[in-house]
């Protein structure tokens, strides 16, 4: 029996989309020249031709077909899974392979009848069966996708220059999104990942968003919503090249909401790498983000030794320490909101300067409303703009989103 997750703590974002193009014209054959596009509906079949008026019915039969430059098009409706989606083939930099939801139509690919959905306590994931999507592959976009139900959502292992664009990857039996090995130069954009959780591991593991465990310079992520996820919002557990994180949120993290046996999830917003002064030292870069209503802390060090920077951000009311950076690192904090934690910041051997608690004196706030900031997303995929957790004096200090 699978676990059903309760009531959220926080107002869950509305899964909400915009327009993705379908990419290159349709072309007439399957056996078509390199930067055909090629489409999948639930009304097709993998013995049609891929076209948009004859597409295939399976997800699996256009990855395989698709040369650099392409493009597959997925129509709407639910993708349920037999076998996971495996991604090993690579584009170009010059050519990159898109795949993505076809106009505005909703597509879900649902995982829920793969295995370790979820598995035994203590089980081991095989690393072919991880995600709904197995990615091992270069130079790919996806964009506008919804993934639910998997053992992870998005799994990419040996990844570099791929764009992620407007996923949504929920309701997971281990992390939504998770990239590791030797990865390099992707974009993770817009992404909307919660309500992931692992009864194999008594949620000590699942994420919203992973960068972890591998190295690889010149990782972004920017817009993520990462919210009511059973581990941590953001984890960089022993990845050793910088990170870029910017104008983000984590909310809601680390909470039991599937009554878990021996629960164990963590609950940080944003856990900067480490693993307890002995893992990498990664000096990743924050900036613009916000971190509230988290089971444990803001934003953690974790251990990580590095000189991480964080700026400009803001930690909300969580249960532990906003700025949580005296795990062994030599991070800077400048310009940062501290507002409502159980504890402003810890330092450490880190340094901060023009913060909220430099400054001192009472903040108040134009905003404290979720609406708007979990809610829609603007036109372009962004958060939409607000004056949630604005300082009310117009002090340049914390994030702005």
């Amino acid at each position: 029996m699978k676990v059903v997750p309760g009531r959220r703590l926080l107002l869950a974002a509305a899964s909400v989309l915009t327009v993705v193009g379908a990419g290159a014209a349709a072309v007439g054959t399957a056996d078509a020249a390199t930067a055909a596009t090629y489409y999948v509906a639930t009304t097709g079949s993998d013995g049609n031709a891929g076209t948009l008026a004859a597409p295939f019915a399976t997800i699996q039969k256009a990855i395989d077909v698709v040369a650099a430059g392409g493009t597959v098009a997925v129509r709407g409706g639910t993708y349920a899974l037999a076998t996971n989606l495996q991604i090993t083939r690579s584009g170009t930099a010059a050519a990159p392979i898109t795949l993505t939801r076809y106009g505005t139509e909703k597509v879900v690919i649902d995982g829920e009848a793969l295995g370790y959905t979820p598995g035994a306590v203590g089980s081991t994931i095989p690393a072919a069966q991880r995600g709904a999507i197995h990615m091992a592959a270069s130079y790919w976009k996806l964009t506008g996708l919804e993934i639910a139900h998997g053992p992870y959502g998005v799994y990419c292992d040996n990844c570099t220059g791929n764009t992620f664009d407007q996923l949504i990857t929920h309701d997971n039996y281990e992390t939504g999104f998770q990239l590791q090995g030797a990865s390099a130069g992707n974009l993770i954009l817009n992404l909307d990942s919660h309500d992931n959780r692992d009864p194999r591991k008594n949620g000590e593991s699942a994420d919203g968003l992973g960068v972890k465990e591998g190295s690889g310079a010149a990782n972004i992520v920017r817009g993520a919503r990462l919210w009511n996820n059973v581990d941590d919002g953001f984890d960089a557990w022993s990845f050793s090249s910088p990170i870029t994180i910017q104008n983000s949120i984590a909310y809601g993290n680390g909470y039991n909401r599937w009554s878990i046996p021996d629960f164990s999830g963590d609950g940080n917003g944003f856990k900067l790498g480490g693993s307890s002064g002995t893992g990498p030292a990664a000096s990743h870069v924050v900036g613009n983000s916000m971190a509230f209503g988290n089971a444990a802390h803001g934003f953690t060090d974790n251990g990580n030794t590095g000189a991480i920077v964080v700026n400009r951000s803001t930690a909300y009311q969580n249960v532990k320490t906003g700025f949580d950076f005296d795990g062994g690192s030599t991070a800077k904090l400048t310009a940062n909101l501290a507002v409502g934690n159980a504890t402003a910041v810890a330092l450490g051997s880190s340094t901060a300067s023009g913060n909220s608690w430099n400054l001192g004196g009472t903040w108040t706030l134009l905003s404290t409303s979720t609406t708007t900031i979990t809610g829609p997303r603007a036109a372009d995929g962004s958060i939409a703009t607000s004056t949630f957790l604005v300082p009310a004096n117009g002090a340049a200090v914390g994030a702005k989103i």
